[in-house]
């Protein structure tokens, strides 16, 4: 893993290099960029894919304690790391983490030359669903992350409908959910940045502003949302799509809101064909 000094803290990321097209692909709550893995694979060929470590949870070094890890905040640290990097039209992907509305309505998107936006939260779903709502109680009862990772030291707690079991149709592989988990099972200070993650949600008067101004967005984007979500509602999917000038709209089947787990095939297909044909469809 490559790694770059941000204001906040060390992020660390994947750098597939190369001369394609560059492709910044973003995780969600608890998840580290291995996500992103399996489409990574099919897309590398052909395009530089960038695959940051956000501090939500899943990431290794802890964020300064000082560090603003609101939603806001983690938006402003992707467009920090996209300078740093110097990377200029850029595809922002994104999964489960809908934080990069924030990073349009803020107004940092200048390197950003489309959207690939997939089943994220949206509009006042923040945090989202059953899952994010018993995250939310676990972060404001004292020692409640800790007492919430550690039971998914249990396998069968995973599937379970206010842990993961909503998020993936296909369970995730058991050495990957460790993976994601081990940071927060080892340290207080990953657990203290997730903390000020989840508690740092605006008011749903701020979340609906975030997505309203998705209308500024001018440029290409593709909202690719999973046709059988249990978590994030499709009916979000296509509100988004509406609100963007240049927005196309599909669903992909049979999956859940981890699309890159459970069908990573049709969704590096939908990316290929948006990005080099300017169109997508679902395999």
């Amino acid at each position: 893993m490559a790694e770059v000094e941000l204001s906040a803290g060390t992020i660390e990321y994947e750098d597939t290099g190369g001369d394609g097209p560059v492709v910044v692909l973003l995780h969600g709550v608890a998840m580290d960029g291995s996500l992103w893995r399996n489409v990574v694979a099919e897309l590398r060929d052909d395009f530089r894919c960038v695959v940051p470590t956000l501090p939500l949870g899943g990431h290794r070094r802890p964020m300064r304690p000082d560090a603003d890890l609101s939603i806001l905040g983690v938006a402003r640290l992707v467009a920090e790391f996209l300078e740093r990097l110097d990377l200029h039209d850029v595809t922002l992907g994104m999964n489960d983490w809908g934080g990069a509305q924030a990073l349009v309505a803020d107004g940092r998107d200048q390197r950003i030359g489309r959207l690939v936006i997939t089943s994220c939260e949206a509009f006042g779903n923040f945090p989202p669903g059953l899952p994010g709502s018993n995250l939310y109680l676990s972060a404001k009862m004292p020692g409640g992350i800790n007492l919430a990772f550690k039971l998914l030291k249990l396998t069968p707690m995973r599937r379970m409908p206010m842990t993961w079991g909503r998020m993936s149709k296909r369970p995730v592989p058991h050495e990957v959910m460790n993976q994601w988990f081990q940071p927060l099972w080892n340290s207080k200070e990953i657990r203290r940045d997730l903390r000020k993650y989840v508690l740092g949600v605006p008011a749903k008067s701020e979340l609906h502003n975030w997505a309203e101004k998705l209308r500024d967005f001018d440029r290409p984007a593709l909202v690719a949302w999973a046709a059988e979500d249990k978590v994030m509602p499709p009916e979000h999917g296509r509100r988004l799509a509406a609100l963007l000038p240049k927005g196309q709209h599909m669903e992909i089947t049979d999956s859940y809101t981890l699309i890159p787990e459970d069908q990573p095939g049709q969704l590096a297909a939908a990316v290929k064909a948006f990005l080099l044909e300017g169109s997508a469809t679902a395999e």
